[in-house]
């Protein structure tokens, strides 16, 4: 496997569980937030390793973190809405690889790991943008978020 780098956009929910479990296994981590680092939970902690877009909102955001990385993943529940949507909107308008994870389908995360993993293999990902609700939309996204990634990262770092 060729990843070296997880983005998000570091909002609550799906965005900050691909952060929090790079950084809990010091793998480099990053990606584009708003100008002002904010979040639905106020300003998003500076541990983040996040580099605000001068001028830059929630659109722009997303647009750089699927422009600048090599595919995203997409973890969501039942539907696309919002930012989720737009994320893929904008995969098919750059045409960047994306993969979408459905938890209403695959609950499992070990096997939607799996999934993950043979997307970055498939499409020589390094960079890996990882895109879905906030903590708001789906409460339940940060842990499922938090297990997949973990789990890529596992088999990412044992290949190595």
């Amino acid at each position: 496997m060729t990843l070296k780098k997880i983005v998000s956009g570091g909002e609550t929910g799906v965005d900050r569980a691909a952060l929090d479990a790079a950084m809990a296994v010091d793998f480099p981590s990053g990606g584009w937030v708003t100008w002002d680092r904010m979040a639905e939970d106020g300003v998003i902690p500076e541990r983040y390793p996040l580099v605000p877009l001068p001028g830059g909102g929630y659109r722009q955001r997303t647009r750089l973190n699927v422009s600048d990385s090599d595919g995203t993943a997409i973890l969501y529940y039942e539907s696309l809405r919002g930012g989720t949507r737009l994320a893929r909107n904008l995969c098919a308008l750059l045409k960047r690889p994306y993969i979408l994870i459905n938890a209403g389908e695959m609950p499992d995360p070990i096997v939607a790991a799996e999934a993950v993993v043979k997307f970055i293999e498939e499409n020589e990902i390094q960079v890996l943008n990882v895109a879905g609700p906030r903590a708001s939309g789906w409460a339940a996204g940060y842990a499922f978020s938090l297990s997949i990634i973990g789990n890529v990262l596992t088999k990412s770092v044992g290949k190595s």
